[in-house]
């Protein structure tokens, strides 16, 4: 079930104190605050927007549900009245009569008015959907806390990204001074050494889009843990490693029945079909219980005429009615049950749907933390390779044309390829926290690393 904000905040009070101090000196020197995933979690599960939203939904349900429990209770009216009547009146032989009188009351009266069957119904409905919101709440800190794994390896990925680019670029300037050197002492060609200029230019032009993307995944990532955008936020470098949360050899059926058996999805379509099931009972059934009122008056009545006037003396009513509608909105009123059991088919139909959704995405998920994990290890065999080649070209000592065209391109290589396992990496950690979401485990325990768990 959904974690209390409490919990929460104080599960996440030393972080936000660590980065809230760093944040404040971040904001005025505008130097990064480093965060680690568990930190991410927390804090993306402790004041995230959306969340605070379904909660509030989730206390506006209560609220309902609690005004729905009231609703068998009577209340309590204290006041006063006066009545008078002056000159011409009927009396009960029928005859016209001039009469002055007068009356005054006062004291509290107690006033029920229940429709006993629709308040039944209508406060069993209530709970249903008092449970679905809260459920509700949980798949919006689901939806969160992935949302902030994916943008937290995004911005470790852009990252390493930068680092990996800016190696490039003093690797590129280093050959061409050297390049530059040899073609002034007539040994390289000066088309290589401008080859390898166009190349240092390119790997600067990629070190600075690198730095863009770098950018702008701080960005997404400091929106959803709602932190300054002035502030650039930076991955642990430790956490851009291949993690396995899921064994992806594990059958896709047994997956499925998890997910179908965990999901807050699952339980919040449930109790919205119990709730569209307890409005058609009352709907169907709601009419033939009787609609009650009572009102109880204790108070003090005092009057008189143009001849006499009493002073106040105690004065009590009772009254107690039982009665059935028969028409528009009470006994026969088919057009009402008719919507009612529109609205369960209906939320049944949602709830099917929710189901074969849930089985799509353990599919997809696991599909792709497969393929994911796949490439990943193809891209690391390449790598090595790639970068045994690059380090072979670079040990030679000759300027030859063949010679830079081949160093040129084995660094060619070897970057594509370190960025390729970079991205491998990135997109196999997504694949398996995706995975874990879909499977119903993520946000088991708001804002603990799953790793650990």
């Amino acid at each position: 079930m959904l974690p209390s904000a409490k919990a929460g905040l104080f599960a996440c009070l030393g972080a936000m104190l660590s980065i809230g101090f760093t944040a404040v000196a971040a904001d005025s020197v505008e130097k990064p605050v480093r965060v680690d995933l568990a930190t991410t979690l927390r804090l993306a599960g402790a004041d995230n927007l959306d969340i605070r939203l379904a909660r509030e939904k989730m206390t506006e349900a209560k609220a309902v549900d609690e005004a729905a429990t009231w609703q068998f209770f009577p209340w309590l009216s204290p006041g006063i009245s006066y009545r008078a009547h002056d000159n011409r009146i009927q009396n009960v032989e029928g005859r016209m009569i001039d009469v002055y009188r007068d009356s005054t009351s006062f004291g509290p009266s107690l006033m029920l008015q229940l429709d006993i069957g629709e308040s039944i119904y209508r406060k069993l409905a209530a709970s249903r959907l008092s449970s679905a919101a809260a459920h509700g709440a949980e798949v919006k800190l689901q939806d969160t806390l992935s949302s902030a794994v994916a943008a937290y390896f995004d911005c470790a990925e852009a990252q390493t990204g930068v680092a990996l680019a800016r190696e490039n670029v003093t690797l590129s300037e280093e050959y061409s001074r050297q390049l530059e050197r040899a073609g002034d002492a007539g040994l390289a060609f000066r088309g290589d050494v401008l080859r390898v200029k166009s190349q240092m230019e390119r790997q600067r032009a990629e070190f600075a889009a690198a730095g863009e993307k770098q950018s702008l995944a701080s960005t997404r990532l400091g929106q959803i843990l709602r932190i300054n955008p002035r502030i650039q936020l930076l991955a642990q470098e430790s956490e851009l490693t291949p993690v396995v949360l899921v064994q992806t050899n594990t059958p896709l059926g047994e997956l499925i029945q998890k997910a179908l058996g965990r999901r807050p999805e699952i339980f919040e379509s449930q109790a919205n079909v119990e709730a569209a099931t307890e409005a058609r009972k009352g709907a169907r059934y709601g009419p033939l219980y009787p609609s009650l009122g009572a009102q109880v008056f204790v108070g003090g009545l005092e009057g008189g005429n143009q001849v006499s006037h009493t002073s106040a003396a105690e004065s009590q009513d009772y009254q107690v009615t039982l009665s059935w509608r028969i028409g528009p909105g009470g006994i026969f009123d088919r057009s009402r049950t008719r919507l009612a059991e529109s609205r369960l088919r209906s939320a049944e139909l949602v709830s099917s749907k929710t189901r074969e959704e849930i089985s799509r995405q353990v599919a997809d998920a696991l599909a792709t933390s497969v393929a994911a994990g796949e490439k990943l290890a193809r891209l690391t065999s390449a790598m090595a390779a790639a970068e045994e080649a690059f380090r072979l070209a670079r040990s030679r000592r000759e300027f030859g044309i063949g010679v830079v065209a081949e160093t040129i391109l084995a660094e060619q290589e070897f970057t594509r390829l370190r960025l390729d396992h970079l991205n491998a990496i990135g997109r196999h950690n997504k694949a398996q926290y995706q995975l874990l979401r879909a499977t119903g485990d993520l946000g088991v325990s708001a804002g603990s690393d799953p790793r650990k768990q």
